[in-house]
Protein backbone atom coordinates (compact mmCIF):
# COMPACT_ATOMS: atom_id res chain seq x y z
CA UNK A 1 0.00 0.00 0.00
CA UNK A 2 1.11 4.03 -0.33
CA UNK A 3 1.58 3.71 3.20
CA UNK A 4 4.21 1.10 3.11
CA UNK A 5 6.20 2.49 0.12
CA UNK A 6 6.26 5.77 2.24
CA UNK A 7 8.03 3.98 4.99
CA UNK A 8 10.27 2.59 2.48
CA UNK A 9 11.45 5.79 1.19
CA UNK A 10 11.37 7.74 4.25
CA UNK A 11 13.18 4.74 6.27
CA UNK A 12 16.04 4.08 4.09
CA UNK A 13 18.49 6.28 6.23
CA UNK A 14 20.05 9.63 4.78
CA UNK A 15 17.38 12.35 2.79
CA UNK A 16 15.41 10.86 0.13
CA UNK A 17 15.22 13.66 -2.46
CA UNK A 18 11.97 13.66 -3.59
CA UNK A 19 11.20 11.88 -6.91
CA UNK A 20 10.04 8.21 -5.12
CA UNK A 21 8.13 10.32 -2.70
CA UNK A 22 6.79 12.36 -5.95
CA UNK A 23 6.32 8.93 -7.36
CA UNK A 24 4.75 7.63 -4.30
CA UNK A 25 1.91 10.76 -4.05
CA UNK A 26 1.18 10.19 -8.06
CA UNK A 27 -0.29 6.81 -7.31
CA UNK A 28 -3.47 6.80 -5.57
CA UNK A 29 -5.91 9.51 -4.82
CA UNK A 30 -5.87 10.10 -1.20
CA UNK A 31 -9.71 11.52 -1.14
CA UNK A 32 -10.10 7.86 -1.90
CA UNK A 33 -7.29 7.04 0.36
CA UNK A 34 -8.43 8.26 3.86
CA UNK A 35 -11.87 6.50 3.57
CA UNK A 36 -10.13 3.07 2.56
CA UNK A 37 -7.12 3.80 5.39
CA UNK A 38 -9.35 5.10 8.43
CA UNK A 39 -11.81 1.76 7.98
CA UNK A 40 -8.66 0.02 8.33
CA UNK A 41 -8.16 1.90 11.31
CA UNK A 42 -11.46 0.83 13.13
CA UNK A 43 -12.45 -1.98 11.41
CA UNK A 44 -14.06 -4.38 14.40
CA UNK A 45 -15.30 -7.68 13.43
CA UNK A 46 -19.21 -7.40 13.32
CA UNK A 47 -18.69 -3.51 12.64
CA UNK A 48 -19.68 -0.60 14.37
CA UNK A 49 -23.17 0.00 15.76
CA UNK A 50 -24.55 2.64 14.00
CA UNK A 51 -23.50 6.14 15.16
CA UNK A 52 -25.97 8.60 16.98
CA UNK A 53 -26.10 12.59 16.01
CA UNK A 54 -24.42 14.32 19.18
CA UNK A 55 -26.19 16.94 20.97
CA UNK A 56 -24.91 20.25 22.20
CA UNK A 57 -22.89 18.98 24.82
CA UNK A 58 -21.30 16.08 22.75
CA UNK A 59 -20.22 18.73 20.40
CA UNK A 60 -18.61 20.52 23.53
CA UNK A 61 -17.05 16.96 24.68
CA UNK A 62 -16.20 16.09 21.12
CA UNK A 63 -14.07 19.34 20.54
CA UNK A 64 -12.42 19.21 23.94
CA UNK A 65 -11.47 15.29 23.37
CA UNK A 66 -9.57 16.40 20.22
CA UNK A 67 -7.61 19.28 21.83
CA UNK A 68 -6.56 17.01 24.58
CA UNK A 69 -6.03 14.05 22.47
CA UNK A 70 -3.70 16.32 20.51
CA UNK A 71 -2.04 18.08 23.16
CA UNK A 72 1.26 16.68 25.63
CA UNK A 73 1.31 18.10 28.95
CA UNK A 74 5.12 18.34 28.68
CA UNK A 75 7.39 18.13 25.62
CA UNK A 76 7.17 17.36 21.96
CA UNK A 77 9.47 16.33 19.25
CA UNK A 78 8.74 14.67 15.56
CA UNK A 79 10.72 14.10 12.12
CA UNK A 80 8.24 15.21 9.26
CA UNK A 81 8.90 15.14 5.32
CA UNK A 82 7.28 18.07 3.16
CA UNK A 83 6.35 17.50 -0.02
CA UNK A 84 5.41 20.38 -2.44
CA UNK A 85 3.53 19.69 -5.58
CA UNK A 86 2.40 22.98 -7.98
CA UNK A 87 1.78 22.85 -10.97
CA UNK A 88 4.07 24.62 -13.37
CA UNK A 89 7.19 24.03 -10.82
CA UNK A 90 8.91 21.38 -10.16
CA UNK A 91 8.44 18.87 -6.54
CA UNK A 92 9.88 19.43 -3.87
CA UNK A 93 10.44 17.36 -0.99
CA UNK A 94 12.12 19.08 2.63
CA UNK A 95 12.87 17.53 6.07
CA UNK A 96 11.83 19.18 9.20
CA UNK A 97 11.71 18.48 12.65
CA UNK A 98 9.36 20.31 14.65
CA UNK A 99 9.44 20.77 18.81
CA UNK A 100 6.92 21.81 20.88
CA UNK A 101 6.19 23.37 24.34
CA UNK A 102 2.19 22.54 24.81
CA UNK A 103 2.34 24.05 28.71
CA UNK A 104 3.82 27.30 27.71
CA UNK A 105 2.26 27.32 23.47
CA UNK A 106 6.21 27.62 22.52
CA UNK A 107 6.66 25.94 18.74
CA UNK A 108 9.43 25.99 16.73
CA UNK A 109 10.28 24.86 12.75
CA UNK A 110 13.98 23.72 12.12
CA UNK A 111 14.18 22.91 8.28
CA UNK A 112 17.42 20.45 7.99
CA UNK A 113 16.64 19.52 4.39
CA UNK A 114 17.45 20.31 1.32
CA UNK A 115 20.63 22.19 1.71
CA UNK A 116 19.04 25.44 0.17
CA UNK A 117 16.72 25.30 2.82
CA UNK A 118 18.76 23.83 5.89
CA UNK A 119 18.65 26.42 9.31
CA UNK A 120 15.19 28.12 8.32
CA UNK A 121 12.94 27.91 10.57
CA UNK A 122 9.77 28.88 12.55
CA UNK A 123 9.30 30.23 16.14
CA UNK A 124 6.13 31.21 18.16
CA UNK A 125 6.22 32.52 21.55
CA UNK A 126 4.01 34.83 23.21
CA UNK A 127 1.57 34.05 20.36
CA UNK A 128 3.50 35.81 17.85
CA UNK A 129 5.18 33.71 14.55
CA UNK A 130 8.78 34.27 13.43
CA UNK A 131 10.34 33.73 10.44
CA UNK A 132 14.15 33.04 10.52
CA UNK A 133 16.45 32.93 7.38
CA UNK A 134 20.25 32.03 7.75
CA UNK A 135 20.97 33.78 4.32
CA UNK A 136 20.06 37.04 5.70
CA UNK A 137 20.25 36.36 9.59
CA UNK A 138 16.86 38.40 9.71
CA UNK A 139 13.86 37.50 11.76
CA UNK A 140 10.40 38.58 10.08
CA UNK A 141 7.28 38.28 11.94
CA UNK A 142 4.34 36.07 10.07
CA UNK A 143 0.76 35.66 9.76
CA UNK A 144 -1.49 32.64 10.85
CA UNK A 145 -2.01 32.69 6.57
CA UNK A 146 1.89 32.20 6.76
CA UNK A 147 2.58 29.28 3.52
CA UNK A 148 5.10 27.11 5.71
CA UNK A 149 8.45 26.59 3.79
CA UNK A 150 6.19 27.70 0.68
CA UNK A 151 3.94 24.80 0.85
CA UNK A 152 0.00 24.76 1.40
CA UNK A 153 0.66 23.95 5.29
CA UNK A 154 0.34 26.32 7.97
CA UNK A 155 1.44 27.03 11.35
CA UNK A 156 -1.55 24.73 12.65
CA UNK A 157 -1.11 21.63 10.94
CA UNK A 158 2.05 21.59 12.87
CA UNK A 159 0.74 22.62 16.34
CA UNK A 160 -1.45 21.33 19.22
CA UNK A 161 -5.33 21.51 18.81
CA UNK A 162 -6.91 24.85 19.98
CA UNK A 163 -10.18 24.52 18.85
CA UNK A 164 -12.06 24.55 22.10
CA UNK A 165 -10.32 28.11 22.77
CA UNK A 166 -10.17 29.54 19.38
CA UNK A 167 -13.98 28.42 17.66
CA UNK A 168 -17.67 27.91 18.74
CA UNK A 169 -19.27 24.75 17.39
CA UNK A 170 -22.21 23.65 15.75
CA UNK A 171 -23.56 20.50 14.96
CA UNK A 172 -23.88 19.53 11.10
CA UNK A 173 -25.34 15.63 11.16
CA UNK A 174 -23.48 12.65 10.29
CA UNK A 175 -22.43 12.13 6.72
CA UNK A 176 -20.43 9.20 5.07
CA UNK A 177 -17.02 9.12 4.06
CA UNK A 178 -16.84 6.17 2.34
CA UNK A 179 -17.91 3.35 4.42
CA UNK A 180 -16.59 5.68 7.31
CA UNK A 181 -19.67 7.29 9.15
CA UNK A 182 -18.19 10.94 10.69
CA UNK A 183 -19.88 13.84 12.69
CA UNK A 184 -19.74 17.08 10.57
CA UNK A 185 -18.87 20.20 12.73
CA UNK A 186 -19.42 23.75 11.23
CA UNK A 187 -16.59 26.23 13.39
CA UNK A 188 -16.84 29.52 13.68
CA UNK A 189 -14.21 31.70 15.02
CA UNK A 190 -14.31 33.33 18.19
CA UNK A 191 -14.67 37.11 18.45
CA UNK A 192 -10.73 38.62 19.20
CA UNK A 193 -9.27 35.43 17.98
CA UNK A 194 -6.55 35.50 15.25
CA UNK A 195 -6.78 32.39 13.33
CA UNK A 196 -5.79 31.41 9.34
CA UNK A 197 -9.59 30.72 8.04
CA UNK A 198 -12.45 32.20 10.45
CA UNK A 199 -14.54 29.03 9.28
CA UNK A 200 -13.80 25.44 9.38
CA UNK A 201 -15.87 22.07 8.36
CA UNK A 202 -14.82 19.10 10.41
CA UNK A 203 -15.70 15.78 9.89
CA UNK A 204 -14.40 13.58 12.88
CA UNK A 205 -14.84 9.58 12.68
CA UNK A 206 -18.03 8.50 14.65
CA UNK A 207 -15.77 5.48 16.15
CA UNK A 208 -12.78 6.66 17.29
CA UNK A 209 -13.38 10.43 17.83
CA UNK A 210 -10.23 11.29 15.01
CA UNK A 211 -10.30 14.11 12.59
CA UNK A 212 -10.87 12.52 8.92
CA UNK A 213 -11.25 16.17 6.98
CA UNK A 214 -11.19 19.63 7.66
CA UNK A 215 -12.17 22.35 5.02
CA UNK A 216 -11.23 25.93 5.87
CA UNK A 217 -13.24 28.84 4.62
CA UNK A 218 -11.94 32.45 4.33
CA UNK A 219 -14.73 35.43 5.93
CA UNK A 220 -16.20 35.63 2.17
CA UNK A 221 -17.27 31.86 2.26
CA UNK A 222 -14.46 30.97 -0.52
CA UNK A 223 -13.04 27.58 0.29
CA UNK A 224 -9.32 28.19 0.74
CA UNK A 225 -7.93 24.44 1.72
CA UNK A 226 -8.91 20.84 2.15
CA UNK A 227 -6.90 18.90 4.83
CA UNK A 228 -7.15 14.50 5.10
CA UNK A 229 -6.07 13.24 7.94
CA UNK A 230 -7.13 9.35 7.15
CA UNK A 231 -4.70 7.66 9.78
CA UNK A 232 -3.08 8.59 13.56
CA UNK A 233 -1.00 7.39 15.65
CA UNK A 234 -0.42 7.97 19.66
CA UNK A 235 2.37 7.25 21.93
CA UNK A 236 2.30 7.67 25.54
CA UNK A 237 3.14 10.65 27.54
CA UNK A 238 4.93 9.94 31.30
CA UNK A 239 4.16 13.72 31.83
CA UNK A 240 0.41 13.61 30.61
CA UNK A 241 0.21 9.89 31.60
CA UNK A 242 -2.19 9.04 29.03
CA UNK A 243 -1.65 9.01 25.33
CA UNK A 244 -0.67 11.77 22.86
CA UNK A 245 -2.27 11.57 18.99
CA UNK A 246 -0.56 12.85 16.22
CA UNK A 247 -1.88 12.48 12.05
CA UNK A 248 0.53 10.27 10.59
CA UNK A 249 0.03 11.70 7.54
CA UNK A 250 -1.39 15.09 6.45
CA UNK A 251 -2.66 15.50 2.67
CA UNK A 252 -3.61 19.48 2.06
CA UNK A 253 -4.93 20.65 -0.96
CA UNK A 254 -5.37 24.56 -1.96
CA UNK A 255 -8.75 25.14 -3.41
CA UNK A 256 -7.66 28.57 -5.20
CA UNK A 257 -4.74 27.14 -6.97
CA UNK A 258 -6.41 23.39 -8.26
CA UNK A 259 -3.40 21.25 -8.91
CA UNK A 260 -1.12 22.73 -5.91
CA UNK A 261 -0.71 19.73 -2.78
CA UNK A 262 1.02 19.28 -0.12
CA UNK A 263 1.77 15.98 1.79
CA UNK A 264 2.91 15.81 5.16
CA UNK A 265 4.19 12.65 6.58
CA UNK A 266 5.12 12.69 10.25
CA UNK A 267 7.51 9.91 11.97
CA UNK A 268 9.30 9.00 15.16
CA UNK A 269 7.35 11.00 17.80
CA UNK A 270 9.67 11.61 21.11
CA UNK A 271 7.68 13.13 24.04
CA UNK A 272 11.52 13.35 26.60
CA UNK A 273 11.82 16.40 28.12
CA UNK A 274 13.66 19.00 25.61
CA UNK A 275 16.34 21.58 26.69
CA UNK A 276 15.20 24.52 28.96
CA UNK A 277 16.55 27.29 26.25
CA UNK A 278 15.27 25.77 22.82
CA UNK A 279 12.37 27.72 22.27
CA UNK A 280 14.70 30.62 21.63
CA UNK A 281 15.96 32.91 18.81
CA UNK A 282 19.65 32.65 19.82
CA UNK A 283 19.15 28.78 19.90
CA UNK A 284 17.61 28.33 16.15
CA UNK A 285 20.49 30.80 14.86
CA UNK A 286 23.00 29.18 16.07
CA UNK A 287 21.43 25.49 14.04
CA UNK A 288 22.81 27.42 10.67
CA UNK A 289 25.98 28.11 12.11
Amino acid sequence: MIFDKFRRVLGGGGFALGLALAEVAALVDPTVVVAQEAAKETEEPGGDPPAKPLDEVGVKALIKQIDDRQKNSGDYKTLVYIERKEKTKNDVVMEAVVYRRDADDKLMILFTQPKSERGKGYLRIDRNLWMYDPGTGKWERRTERERIGGTDSRRADFDESRLAEEFDAKYEGIEALGKIQAHKLTLTVKKGVDVAYPRIALWCNTSSGNVLKRQEFAASGKLMRTNLTPKWAKRYSESKKADVWTPKTIYIYDEVEKGNSTVIVLKDMDLRPLQANLFTKAWLESQSR
